[in-house]
């Protein structure tokens, strides 16, 4: 087109182009472009990241010493609550959709995400569900304050804040679909010539794989909040015994989109520490092909394991022996993957940039959360443990050192390539080694209150767990302060400018970034043609 000099059919191509690339808010607000869309899910999760950390915030205000000091029992359930509910609906998992927009286009060589407008449209639903969410703090009544497991019977007595919260999470579940749908066509449809399903880059091949479990799981979390919805407005009695409800029924709904949800949360990570570790190793990746079955069993394994959440609502020692295997067995794909990160970095010539910083204290301290994770997979155990400490410390291992460390490792390894700008290396540092230090200074206690029988989601404890507390409240006050710097200090003068960044700002060993299976690096792989 660029060749025909006059105006074709009597149109202005100026006004055209101007008509297709909006500038100012209308930009963002029409947001069909992936990079685009990519960086609002960025903010947008980042936003909340603050939000639910500013509720951890007070949560362990609270907690720095016993009695009641602060917030009466009620609204502490509320900010335990939320914050759990937006960290992973708000936080964790719009942030892996920002990378997945950002980079699954350029490593499978396509002009875009399939569904452009279904693009805009699944992340213009998450800032409406964030102010429904956040705003049912200003009810009669207040914020849903259940636990974010929101379990019946206690979601059906609760007032109009629980309905707010059920609506959000609906328009959540849907852009999440939507987001999916958008991934799984366009990895399946979109690849550059050439490139076979072995040979995607992991983190196209580990959000195939969590596209496919968003797409199961959804529904059935959708199902189960209509349900509570039903039973609080309607006169069904879904949960109510006293209609021939179940209320156990709720958390057997609730957990089977609740376990695969955990390795939603985590699959993605699992991608780009794949990328990242084979770069500043200077090697390939090890064992690509059983890196994507050791993904692809996890993924199918998290629908059978769904009750050891609940060990001690009183099911048949046969179903918590079955429950307890089924989640033993996990932990070998898992090792596999841990295994194939060492033996990549084994004999490589390491370099610790940021990124790789990031990877590494990722490895490191996601495997001491999945040890946890074994051991309360262990029926006994698990039923002096439930509902302790050590299950908090356990998850946020797993959600905090692994998805966060993941999402900050994928930001200082792709950023100079969404920005043009490197970040500052000292300044990253810094980052890493406040964030991994107060975190372990944070959660690390916490096992041991878990183990002494501190209960969770409680605002007072008694007095022998008062030092743990002390401590665990200090690192946290310092991991949120840590990503405060993290905010003002890296990401905004990164985007202001600053230093270039290098057309390949990680060069391998013979000036090859080492983060595809193939010879050949994702880039030089050609867009498709346009089909007009």
């Amino acid at each position: 087109m660029s060749t025909i000099s006059t105006p074709a059919h009597g149109h202005d191509h100026a006004h055209d182009h101007a008509h297709d690339h909006p500038d100012g808010w209308r930009r963002w607000l029409f947001a069909t472009n992936h990079k685009d869309i990519g960086t609002l899910y960025l903010l947008f999760s980042f936003v909340m990241l603050l939000t639910g950390g500013l509720l951890a915030m007070l949560i362990r205000l609270e907690l720095f010493e016993p009695g009641l000091q602060f917030f009466k029992p009620e609204i502490f359930n509320e900010f335990t609550t939320m914050h759990g509910i937006i960290m992973v609906f708000g936080a964790i998992m719009p942030a892996f959709v920002g990378f997945a927009n950002w980079m699954i286009p350029l490593q499978v060589g396509a002009s875009d995400m399939a569904f452009a407008r279904m693009n805009n449209f699944s992340f213009w639903l998450l800032p409406v569900a964030a102010l429904l969410l956040v705003s049912s703090f200003l009810v009669p009544g207040g914020a849903p304050s259940g636990g974010w497991t929101i379990y019946a019977p206690l979601s059906i007595q609760m007032g109009p804040g629980m309905d707010l919260g059920i609506f959000a999470l609906h328009l959540m579940g849907a852009s999440s679909i939507m987001g999916s749908i958008n991934i799984i066509v366009t990895i399946l449809n979109m690849r550059a010539p050439g490139m076979t399903l072995m040979k995607m880059p992991m983190f196209c091949w580990t959000w195939l794989i969590t596209a496919y479990l968003l797409i199961t799981v959804m529904p059935v979390l959708a199902g189960a909040i209509t349900m509570v919805l039903t039973d609080r407005h309607f006169g069904t009695t879904f949960f109510s015994a006293a209609g021939g409800g179940d209320p156990v029924m709720f958390q057997h709904i609730f957990w089977f989109f609740g376990h695969p949800e955990v390795y939603i949360m985590i699959l993605p990570a699992f991608g780009i520490v794949s990328h990242v570790v084979p770069t500043f190793a200077r090697k390939r990746l090890f064992g690509y092909s059983s890196m994507v079955y050791a993904t692809s069993s996890i993924a199918i394994l998290s629908f059978i394991v769904w009750a050891h959440h609940m060990f001690t609502t009183g099911m048949p020692v046969t179903g918590q022996l079955f429950f307890m295997y089924a989640t033993m067995l996990i932990a070998v794909p898992t090792g596999v993957k841990i295994f194939n990160w060492v033996a990549t970095m084994w004999k490589g010539s390491m370099t610790f940039e940021t990124p790789m910083l990031f990877a590494v204290g990722f490895i490191f301290v996601f495997t001491m959360g999945g040890f946890t994770g074994l051991i309360l997979a262990m029926t006994p155990i698990d039923i002096q443990l439930q509902d302790t400490y050590y299950v908090v410390a356990h998850f946020h291992y797993v959600l905090v050192a692994g998805s966060l460390f993941a999402l900050f490792s994928g930001f200082y390894y792709w950023s100079p390539k969404w920005t043009g700008f490197m970040y500052n290396e000292i300044r990253g540092k810094i980052h890493f080694w406040a964030s991994m230090i107060f975190f372990n200074v944070t959660f690390f206690p916490m096992h041991f209150l878990g183990l002494a029988g501190m209960p969770r989601r409680y605002a007072d404890y008694a007095t022998q767990f008062t030092d743990f507390n002390m401590v665990a409240s200090i690192g946290a006050f310092g991991f949120g302060l840590t990503q405060v710097y993290f905010l003002f200090c890296v990401v905004l003068p990164a985007y202001r400018g600053g230093q270039k960044a290098a057309d390949k700002p990680w060069e391998g060993a013979e000036g090859l970034e080492w983060t595809t299976p193939s010879p050949a690096p994702f880039h030089t792989f050609e867009t498709p043609p346009q089909v007009h």
